[in-house]
């Protein structure tokens, strides 16, 4: 029998450290079936209260579902949530959306949000990318206190189009400027 040198002590321990945490990595969980509840109940209560929605939805190669991000700040803030992409009205992938912000703000508050990729090139660059951030290219649709929700025709050509909709809490406004989306396995 050959004697285990420390160099192979540590490597199979490495190994070993390795595949135990890979089993803690969230596969078997009941975290994509919950997330994808949320994003059920979210998309329901979307196209029901903000029926013209459905145009969005029946022209988009795809659509990421953010069903809750919840942000917080008193002169330091961030915010967390996740969602699932779906393509076909199948879920492909799910993500976490991370946010950070500094300056003056306070209060915190949460709301959903759904990005329709418009082009089959928008969802690609999504999909391949290591972390997308939602930035200039992002056209922006807010729903109103009224239930009022439009997008003009010229938003309708923009490659990424985000409805934000369903805020409630005591800090002043949501944006997705500088909001990070990364996979994950839930």
């Amino acid at each position: 029998m050959d004697r285990m040198t420390r160099r192979g002590f540590a490597l199979t321990g490495l190994a070993a450290a390795g595949m135990t945490a890979a089993c803690g990595n969230g596969v078997g969980s009941n975290g994509a079936n919950e997330i994808d509840a949320r994003v059920d109940a979210t998309l329901s209560y979307l196209y029901s209260n903000y029926p013209n929605t459905t145009d969005l939805r029946d022209k988009a190669s795809g659509m990421l579902v953010m069903p809750v991000v919840t942000e917080a700040g008193f002169g330091v803030g961030g915010g967390y949530g996740r969602g699932a992409l779906r393509v076909n009205d199948v879920t492909v992938d799910y993500y976490s959306a991370t946010k950070g912000s500094v300056g003056f703000q306070i209060g915190a508050n949460q709301y959903a949000h759904v990005l329709f990729f418009m082009t089959e090139g928008a969802l690609t660059e999504f999909r391949h990318s290591s972390g997308w951030a939602a930035g200039a290219g992002v056209e922006y649709v807010v729903a109103n206190d009224a239930g009022d929700l439009s997008a003009e025709t010229t938003n309708l050509l923009a490659p990424v189009i985000a409805v934000i909709f369903g805020q409630a809490g005591l800090k002043v406004g949501a944006t997705l400027e500088g909001i990070k989306y990364t996979r994950i396995i839930p």
